[in-house]
Formats: C-alpha cells, structure tokens, sequence
C-alpha cells in the first residue's frame, strides 16, 4: 500500500498559496498528458464546464475549466468538484484503488453534477496509463512510474 502522508509543514504552505497558479500549473500539465489521450474519446460533454480538484490534506483547491482547445484555469463556481486526500488521488491514478470504492468510504467526495463526474470518471477509467505517462520526459515518466508503483 502506499504510504503518502503529507508533512503539516508543507500543507500550512501549499494552503497559503493564491489559488491561480496551482490551477495554471495543474493545467499546464493535464494539457501536455491528458488532453492528447481524451483526443480518442467523446470528451465534448466536458467543454464549458467548470471543475475543481480539491486535495483536502494540503488545502489546495485547483480550479480549470476545458474548451475546445484544452484546459484552462478558472475561477468560476465549480460544476463539479471532486475532493480527496493526496494519498487517495496518488492511488487513483496508479489504479491502485477502484473510485467507486472510495466514494463509498466517503474518501472521495463529489459535489455538484453527478451526471457530469460519472461522465468525468468514465473517460478517466477508458485512459490508458502508460499512455498518458508516455507523454512526459522519459525521467519523468520513470519517476512517476516509481511513486505509483510504491
């Protein structure tokens, strides 16, 4: 299992942060590795819509929206907001846990839509990993292949 826990100190930083430059960088990064990956899929549900991640153990909430070109921060109100802990994030994307037994646990909340996050899940499970990590430089990719394999 992994073991990710995050340090108070780092939180108390993370959480001081304005909220748009995490939301930039976040989605900076979803442009570079999601987006070609969703090219295959019916992603158009998604355009227009506003969303937020938020990771409860650092206090940071990234914000975006997706156009038709992509990913864009945003300081909307969410459509869609989905919350967990680091760890628990960590562990979807490393397919290490199943989302629909998070949910049930209530350590993965979403708020808003619903039709809309079961539609965000669908085309997240439809992703192909190595596909999506194939989009970083090889020792990133290694680096991030370790962290989910931990």
């Amino acid at each position: 299992m992994l073991n990710l826990a995050v340090p108070p100190q780092l939180a108390k930083v993370v959480a001081r942060l304005p909220p748009a430059p995490p939301s930039i960088a976040f989605s900076a990064a979803a442009n570079r590795l999601l987006w070609p990956a969703l090219q295959a899929f019916d992603w158009q549900p998604l355009v227009g819509r506003r969303y937020a991640i938020r990771v409860n153990d650092l206090g940071l909430t990234l914000r975006f929206t997706v156009s038709a070109r992509g990913f864009a921060a945003d300081s909307g109100t969410p459509d869609l907001t989905i919350s967990a802990s680091a760890r628990d994030f960590l562990l979807l994307l490393g397919r290490r846990e199943d989302p629909d037994t998070l949910f049930f646990s209530r350590r993965l909340v979403s708020e808003g839509d619903t039709a809309l996050g079961l539609t965000v899940k669908n085309l997240l499970d439809a992703l192909d990993p190595d596909a999506v990590l194939a989009q970083l430089p090889a020792p990133l990719a290694r680096l991030a292949r370790r962290v989910l394999a931990a």
